[in-house]
């Protein structure tokens, strides 16, 4: 098992060759989650603790994650994003490596406390990891499910939520004003943590604090960019759905194959 910064990279150079095999697809994502999907990966017990992926255009970086550490087939990651594949760019219902994962947005948190409630019935300690994107803030389904989760106290419920102001239709705080996200998850009554979403430690050492946490579920906001870790990536690249040409995909690997060795030196 790698630790959380190296898989961090991995996933960025995973996601890159997937991607590029399609030459566009949601590299930004995988960009911007990777730290949260390493540290989940890392800390998480195989076979106990699940693993929600609200956002279905997020699951690349699970799926990447999961195809560096050996649970997912190196056929099926060959297949990402391909017409017929389980290993869709996109996930559904019957996406591979996570519990439950959503096309529509907004509607993975209340499926994640679903699992929290069920698994308490059942007396398991599951912790049940949830990604949600802050685009998602948009939907009051979330608010819904935020609010009953913290009536019924649920603290095996972990929220990363990805704040890379970044949706379809361009910057977030554009869109809808979603600020300030913190104090709003702490008068919904979560326990709350603000912090930069790419120090690997820091959202493992968040993490760590939020299993201490009792009678309340935790939410890490995970302060991102959807172009971080890149360097060769265009000035005008969209963070959201890009394309990835023959030599950009070749900069994008010798840029994070040159990071790896370094960590290595």
């Amino acid at each position: 098992m790698p630790d959380a910064r190296e898989l961090a990279l991995r996933i960025r150079l995973r996601a890159v060759r997937m991607v590029a095999a399609l030459g566009m697809g949601y590299l930004g994502q995988a960009l911007s989650s990777a730290e949260q999907v390493a540290a989940v990966f890392v800390g998480a017990r195989p076979g106990v603790d699940r693993l929600v992926c609200s956002p279905g255009h997020y699951v690349i970086g699970p799926f990447a994650a999961a195809a560096e550490l050996g649970l997912l087939a190196e056929d099926l990651v060959a297949g990402y994003g391909q017409d017929g594949s389980a290993v869709e760019a996109i996930g559904t219902e019957r996406s591979p490596v996570m519990d439950y994962t959503c096309g529509s947005l907004g509607q993975g948190l209340s499926a994640a406390l679903g699992f929290a409630l069920a698994d308490r019935f059942r007396g398991s300690d599951a912790r049940i990891f949830t990604m949600v994107s802050d685009g998602e803030l948009e939907e009051g389904q979330v608010w819904e499910a935020a609010m009953f989760a913290a009536h019924h106290r649920l603290d095996r419920l972990v929220v990363l939520l990805d704040a890379n102001n970044s949706q379809v239709d361009g910057p977030v705080d554009g869109i809808t004003t979603i600020e300030p996200i913190a104090a709003k998850w702490a008068a919904f009554g979560w326990h709350v943590r603000d912090l930069d979403g790419h120090d690997v430690d820091a959202v493992c050492g968040a993490l760590s604090d939020a299993d201490r946490v009792a009678g309340r579920p935790s939410v890490l906001i995970c302060r991102t960019s959807t172009r971080h870790g890149l360097d060769c990536l265009p000035p005008d690249a969209d963070g959201h759905f890009i394309k990835v040409p023959p030599e950009l995909a070749q900069a994008a690997v010798a840029e994070l194959t040159g990071k790896l060795a370094a960590l290595h030196a």
